[in-house]
Protein backbone atom coordinates (compact mmCIF):
# COMPACT_ATOMS: atom_id res chain seq x y z
CA UNK A 1 0.00 0.00 0.00
CA UNK A 2 2.77 2.42 0.93
CA UNK A 3 4.58 1.64 -2.32
CA UNK A 4 1.45 2.48 -4.34
CA UNK A 5 0.99 5.83 -2.58
CA UNK A 6 4.65 6.60 -3.31
CA UNK A 7 4.08 5.77 -6.98
CA UNK A 8 0.93 7.94 -7.05
CA UNK A 9 2.86 10.90 -5.67
CA UNK A 10 5.56 10.42 -8.32
CA UNK A 11 2.92 10.30 -11.06
CA UNK A 12 1.37 13.51 -9.71
CA UNK A 13 4.78 15.25 -9.81
CA UNK A 14 5.32 14.01 -13.37
CA UNK A 15 1.94 15.33 -14.47
CA UNK A 16 2.75 18.70 -12.91
CA UNK A 17 6.08 18.88 -14.71
CA UNK A 18 4.52 17.92 -18.06
CA UNK A 19 1.75 20.50 -17.92
CA UNK A 20 3.50 23.38 -16.15
CA UNK A 21 4.79 25.12 -19.26
CA UNK A 22 1.65 27.14 -20.04
CA UNK A 23 0.02 29.77 -17.84
CA UNK A 24 -3.71 30.23 -18.20
CA UNK A 25 -6.00 32.49 -16.22
CA UNK A 26 -9.12 30.51 -16.94
CA UNK A 27 -10.95 27.90 -14.92
CA UNK A 28 -11.86 24.28 -15.16
CA UNK A 29 -15.03 23.35 -17.01
CA UNK A 30 -17.62 22.98 -15.81
CA UNK A 31 -16.95 25.45 -13.00
CA UNK A 32 -20.37 24.72 -11.50
CA UNK A 33 -22.05 22.83 -9.97
CA UNK A 34 -19.44 22.66 -7.22
CA UNK A 35 -21.13 19.53 -5.86
CA UNK A 36 -20.11 17.28 -8.76
CA UNK A 37 -16.79 16.92 -6.90
CA UNK A 38 -18.85 15.35 -4.09
CA UNK A 39 -21.43 13.33 -5.99
CA UNK A 40 -19.68 12.57 -9.32
CA UNK A 41 -15.88 12.80 -9.03
CA UNK A 42 -15.38 10.85 -12.27
CA UNK A 43 -16.02 14.18 -14.02
CA UNK A 44 -12.56 15.39 -12.97
CA UNK A 45 -10.94 11.92 -12.97
CA UNK A 46 -12.23 9.59 -15.73
CA UNK A 47 -10.49 6.60 -14.11
CA UNK A 48 -13.23 6.66 -11.42
CA UNK A 49 -15.91 5.81 -14.03
CA UNK A 50 -17.14 2.27 -13.39
CA UNK A 51 -15.59 1.93 -9.92
CA UNK A 52 -19.07 1.18 -8.55
CA UNK A 53 -20.98 -1.91 -9.65
CA UNK A 54 -24.19 -0.16 -10.63
CA UNK A 55 -25.28 2.19 -13.42
CA UNK A 56 -26.35 5.60 -12.17
CA UNK A 57 -27.56 8.76 -13.89
CA UNK A 58 -27.37 12.10 -12.07
CA UNK A 59 -28.93 15.49 -12.67
CA UNK A 60 -27.25 18.44 -10.91
CA UNK A 61 -28.34 22.07 -10.94
CA UNK A 62 -26.66 25.08 -9.35
CA UNK A 63 -27.14 28.83 -9.09
CA UNK A 64 -24.79 31.46 -7.70
CA UNK A 65 -24.93 35.17 -8.39
CA UNK A 66 -24.64 35.52 -12.21
CA UNK A 67 -23.61 31.89 -12.67
CA UNK A 68 -26.02 29.06 -13.28
CA UNK A 69 -25.45 25.58 -14.62
CA UNK A 70 -27.07 22.25 -15.32
CA UNK A 71 -25.26 18.95 -15.59
CA UNK A 72 -26.43 15.45 -16.54
CA UNK A 73 -23.96 12.61 -16.10
CA UNK A 74 -23.74 8.87 -15.62
CA UNK A 75 -21.21 6.05 -15.39
CA UNK A 76 -21.23 2.27 -15.21
CA UNK A 77 -19.06 -0.83 -15.23
CA UNK A 78 -19.75 -3.13 -18.17
CA UNK A 79 -20.93 -6.56 -17.04
CA UNK A 80 -20.01 -9.88 -18.59
CA UNK A 81 -22.57 -11.80 -20.63
CA UNK A 82 -23.06 -15.43 -19.70
CA UNK A 83 -25.84 -18.08 -19.79
CA UNK A 84 -28.61 -17.52 -17.26
CA UNK A 85 -28.12 -20.88 -15.59
CA UNK A 86 -24.63 -19.85 -14.56
CA UNK A 87 -25.64 -16.44 -13.30
CA UNK A 88 -26.44 -15.42 -9.77
CA UNK A 89 -28.31 -12.20 -8.95
CA UNK A 90 -26.09 -11.66 -5.90
CA UNK A 91 -22.77 -12.27 -7.64
CA UNK A 92 -22.60 -10.50 -11.01
CA UNK A 93 -19.43 -10.56 -13.06
CA UNK A 94 -17.94 -7.45 -14.60
CA UNK A 95 -15.48 -6.70 -17.35
CA UNK A 96 -12.45 -4.48 -16.91
CA UNK A 97 -14.13 -1.59 -18.74
CA UNK A 98 -15.99 1.37 -17.28
CA UNK A 99 -17.86 4.04 -19.22
CA UNK A 100 -19.09 7.53 -18.38
CA UNK A 101 -20.77 10.48 -20.04
CA UNK A 102 -21.52 14.12 -19.24
CA UNK A 103 -23.71 16.83 -20.74
CA UNK A 104 -23.49 20.28 -19.23
CA UNK A 105 -24.51 23.90 -19.67
CA UNK A 106 -22.37 26.37 -17.71
CA UNK A 107 -23.18 30.09 -17.72
CA UNK A 108 -20.52 32.17 -15.98
CA UNK A 109 -20.76 35.93 -16.41
CA UNK A 110 -20.25 36.84 -20.07
CA UNK A 111 -19.25 33.32 -21.09
CA UNK A 112 -21.41 30.24 -21.69
CA UNK A 113 -20.10 26.73 -22.27
CA UNK A 114 -22.18 23.84 -23.58
CA UNK A 115 -20.21 20.61 -23.49
CA UNK A 116 -20.38 16.87 -23.97
CA UNK A 117 -17.89 14.40 -22.54
CA UNK A 118 -17.34 10.68 -23.05
CA UNK A 119 -15.12 8.70 -20.65
CA UNK A 120 -13.65 5.21 -20.75
CA UNK A 121 -11.68 3.47 -18.01
CA UNK A 122 -9.84 0.18 -17.56
CA UNK A 123 -9.84 -1.51 -14.14
CA UNK A 124 -7.17 -3.99 -13.05
CA UNK A 125 -8.01 -6.29 -10.13
CA UNK A 126 -5.18 -6.36 -7.57
CA UNK A 127 -6.38 -9.07 -5.16
CA UNK A 128 -8.22 -12.38 -5.38
CA UNK A 129 -11.23 -11.08 -3.41
CA UNK A 130 -11.89 -8.27 -5.92
CA UNK A 131 -11.71 -5.61 -3.21
CA UNK A 132 -8.85 -3.49 -4.58
CA UNK A 133 -8.35 -2.15 -8.10
CA UNK A 134 -6.09 0.14 -10.10
CA UNK A 135 -7.77 1.93 -12.99
CA UNK A 136 -6.76 4.21 -15.85
CA UNK A 137 -9.15 6.52 -17.67
CA UNK A 138 -9.42 9.11 -20.43
CA UNK A 139 -12.17 11.54 -21.45
CA UNK A 140 -12.80 13.24 -24.78
CA UNK A 141 -14.70 16.55 -24.77
CA UNK A 142 -16.46 18.75 -27.30
CA UNK A 143 -17.27 22.25 -26.03
CA UNK A 144 -19.17 25.10 -27.63
CA UNK A 145 -18.43 28.51 -26.07
CA UNK A 146 -20.45 31.67 -26.59
CA UNK A 147 -18.83 34.89 -25.41
CA UNK A 148 -21.29 37.78 -25.34
CA UNK A 149 -18.55 40.42 -25.54
CA UNK A 150 -17.41 43.18 -23.22
CA UNK A 151 -17.76 46.75 -24.53
CA UNK A 152 -15.69 48.10 -21.62
CA UNK A 153 -12.55 46.48 -23.08
CA UNK A 154 -13.71 46.51 -26.72
CA UNK A 155 -14.04 42.73 -26.99
CA UNK A 156 -16.70 41.63 -29.51
CA UNK A 157 -19.06 38.68 -29.12
CA UNK A 158 -17.98 35.41 -30.69
CA UNK A 159 -18.66 31.67 -30.80
CA UNK A 160 -15.93 29.03 -30.48
CA UNK A 161 -16.08 25.24 -30.80
CA UNK A 162 -13.12 23.24 -29.53
CA UNK A 163 -12.15 19.72 -28.37
CA UNK A 164 -10.32 18.77 -25.18
CA UNK A 165 -9.14 15.75 -23.21
CA UNK A 166 -8.76 14.55 -19.61
CA UNK A 167 -6.71 11.66 -18.18
CA UNK A 168 -6.42 10.05 -14.77
CA UNK A 169 -5.26 7.17 -12.57
CA UNK A 170 -7.24 5.84 -9.61
CA UNK A 171 -6.60 3.25 -6.89
CA UNK A 172 -9.50 2.08 -4.76
CA UNK A 173 -10.01 -0.60 -2.15
CA UNK A 174 -12.46 -1.36 0.64
CA UNK A 175 -11.09 1.49 2.74
CA UNK A 176 -8.57 3.61 0.80
CA UNK A 177 -8.86 5.54 -2.48
CA UNK A 178 -6.21 7.65 -4.22
CA UNK A 179 -6.44 9.40 -7.57
CA UNK A 180 -4.46 11.78 -9.75
CA UNK A 181 -5.73 13.42 -12.93
CA UNK A 182 -5.21 16.26 -15.40
CA UNK A 183 -8.10 17.97 -17.19
CA UNK A 184 -8.27 20.12 -20.32
CA UNK A 185 -4.96 18.79 -21.61
CA UNK A 186 -5.18 20.84 -24.81
CA UNK A 187 -5.47 24.02 -22.75
CA UNK A 188 -7.34 27.10 -23.88
CA UNK A 189 -8.08 27.35 -27.63
CA UNK A 190 -7.14 31.03 -27.67
CA UNK A 191 -4.07 32.94 -26.55
CA UNK A 192 -3.99 35.48 -23.75
CA UNK A 193 -4.92 38.94 -24.97
CA UNK A 194 -3.10 42.19 -24.19
CA UNK A 195 -4.89 42.38 -20.82
CA UNK A 196 -3.71 38.90 -19.87
CA UNK A 197 -7.18 37.30 -19.86
CA UNK A 198 -9.07 34.73 -21.92
CA UNK A 199 -12.71 35.18 -22.89
CA UNK A 200 -13.10 31.37 -22.76
CA UNK A 201 -12.88 30.18 -19.11
CA UNK A 202 -10.80 27.05 -19.72
CA UNK A 203 -7.35 26.03 -18.50
CA UNK A 204 -5.41 22.91 -17.69
CA UNK A 205 -6.14 21.68 -14.19
CA UNK A 206 -4.39 19.14 -11.95
CA UNK A 207 -6.21 17.09 -9.31
CA UNK A 208 -4.98 14.87 -6.50
CA UNK A 209 -7.54 13.03 -4.40
CA UNK A 210 -7.11 10.81 -1.35
CA UNK A 211 -9.60 9.46 1.18
CA UNK A 212 -10.12 6.75 3.77
CA UNK A 213 -13.26 4.98 4.97
CA UNK A 214 -13.54 4.35 8.71
CA UNK A 215 -16.24 1.96 9.94
CA UNK A 216 -17.66 3.36 13.17
CA UNK A 217 -20.46 0.83 13.64
CA UNK A 218 -21.21 -2.22 11.52
CA UNK A 219 -24.60 -3.01 13.16
CA UNK A 220 -25.81 0.57 12.63
CA UNK A 221 -24.08 0.90 9.26
CA UNK A 222 -22.21 4.09 10.22
CA UNK A 223 -19.17 5.06 8.17
CA UNK A 224 -16.90 8.13 8.30
CA UNK A 225 -15.03 9.18 5.16
CA UNK A 226 -12.50 12.02 5.43
CA UNK A 227 -10.88 12.96 2.13
CA UNK A 228 -8.86 15.68 0.45
CA UNK A 229 -8.90 17.11 -3.08
CA UNK A 230 -5.88 19.16 -4.19
CA UNK A 231 -6.77 21.27 -7.24
CA UNK A 232 -4.44 23.63 -9.09
CA UNK A 233 -3.85 25.08 -12.52
CA UNK A 234 -0.85 23.84 -14.49
CA UNK A 235 1.37 26.69 -13.31
CA UNK A 236 0.74 25.88 -9.62
CA UNK A 237 0.00 29.56 -9.08
CA UNK A 238 -2.22 30.78 -6.29
CA UNK A 239 -2.45 30.27 -2.55
CA UNK A 240 -1.93 26.84 -1.04
CA UNK A 241 -5.17 27.26 0.91
CA UNK A 242 -7.06 27.72 -2.37
CA UNK A 243 -5.65 24.42 -3.69
CA UNK A 244 -6.59 22.33 -0.64
CA UNK A 245 -10.23 21.25 -0.49
CA UNK A 246 -10.96 18.90 2.45
CA UNK A 247 -14.19 16.95 2.68
CA UNK A 248 -15.88 14.89 5.37
CA UNK A 249 -18.72 12.46 4.71
CA UNK A 250 -20.72 10.64 7.39
CA UNK A 251 -22.84 7.72 6.23
CA UNK A 252 -25.65 6.58 8.54
CA UNK A 253 -27.63 3.87 6.79
CA UNK A 254 -29.22 5.51 3.75
CA UNK A 255 -28.24 9.05 4.81
CA UNK A 256 -25.05 10.87 3.94
CA UNK A 257 -24.20 14.27 5.44
CA UNK A 258 -20.99 16.25 5.39
CA UNK A 259 -19.05 19.38 4.58
CA UNK A 260 -16.77 20.33 1.70
CA UNK A 261 -14.33 23.23 2.06
CA UNK A 262 -14.47 24.60 -1.46
CA UNK A 263 -14.04 28.10 -0.01
CA UNK A 264 -12.60 28.59 3.48
CA UNK A 265 -14.39 31.95 3.70
CA UNK A 266 -17.73 30.16 3.56
CA UNK A 267 -19.53 27.49 5.53
CA UNK A 268 -20.68 24.60 3.38
CA UNK A 269 -22.67 21.46 3.97
CA UNK A 270 -24.39 18.79 1.92
CA UNK A 271 -27.05 16.15 2.47
CA UNK A 272 -27.98 13.06 0.49
CA UNK A 273 -30.66 10.42 0.99
CA UNK A 274 -30.33 7.16 -0.84
CA UNK A 275 -33.41 5.14 -1.74
CA UNK A 276 -33.17 1.73 -3.34
CA UNK A 277 -33.44 3.02 -6.89
CA UNK A 278 -32.82 6.77 -6.62
CA UNK A 279 -31.40 9.44 -4.35
CA UNK A 280 -31.75 13.15 -3.71
CA UNK A 281 -29.20 15.59 -2.38
CA UNK A 282 -28.43 19.24 -1.82
CA UNK A 283 -25.36 21.42 -1.30
CA UNK A 284 -25.09 24.91 0.24
CA UNK A 285 -22.36 27.51 0.77
CA UNK A 286 -23.08 30.30 3.25
CA UNK A 287 -20.89 33.41 3.82
CA UNK A 288 -19.10 33.58 7.18
CA UNK A 289 -18.33 37.28 7.53
CA UNK A 290 -21.43 38.94 6.08
CA UNK A 291 -25.21 38.51 6.39
CA UNK A 292 -26.65 36.12 3.83
CA UNK A 293 -28.85 38.86 2.33
CA UNK A 294 -25.76 40.95 1.42
CA UNK A 295 -23.94 38.17 -0.41
CA UNK A 296 -25.42 35.54 -2.74
CA UNK A 297 -25.81 32.00 -1.40
CA UNK A 298 -24.62 29.11 -3.49
CA UNK A 299 -27.34 26.45 -3.69
CA UNK A 300 -27.18 23.22 -5.67
CA UNK A 301 -29.44 20.20 -5.98
CA UNK A 302 -28.90 16.69 -7.28
CA UNK A 303 -31.24 13.89 -8.27
CA UNK A 304 -29.82 10.46 -9.05
CA UNK A 305 -31.27 7.28 -10.49
CA UNK A 306 -29.79 3.81 -10.07
CA UNK A 307 -30.55 2.03 -13.33
CA UNK A 308 -29.35 -1.34 -12.05
CA UNK A 309 -29.77 -2.75 -8.55
CA UNK A 310 -26.87 -2.77 -6.10
CA UNK A 311 -25.36 -6.26 -6.34
CA UNK A 312 -21.99 -5.94 -4.76
CA UNK A 313 -22.15 -8.85 -2.33
CA UNK A 314 -19.44 -8.24 0.26
CA UNK A 315 -19.46 -4.45 -0.13
CA UNK A 316 -23.19 -4.04 -0.58
CA UNK A 317 -23.50 -1.95 2.57
CA UNK A 318 -22.12 1.59 2.42
CA UNK A 319 -21.96 1.35 -1.37
CA UNK A 320 -23.41 4.50 -2.87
Amino acid sequence: MKSFISVAKKVFIILISIFSFNLSNGQQTPLYPVSYRIFDPFIFNPAIAGSKDFFNIDLLEGNYNKSNSELVCGNLRLSKSHPDYFSSPDAPEFTHVGLGGVLYNDMNGLSRNIGITGSVSYHIQLDKDALSFLSFGVSAKAVSNHYSGDPDINKPAKNTFFPNFDAGIYYYSKHLFVGVSATNLLGNPEDLDSLGINSIPVSRQLFFQIGYKVVLSKPLNILLEPSLIVNSNDSLSGKISDMLKPMIKLYIGNICIGTYFNDFNKTSFFFQYNYRRFYIGTYFELPKDSPFYKEPILTEFTLGLNISAIKSGISRRNHW
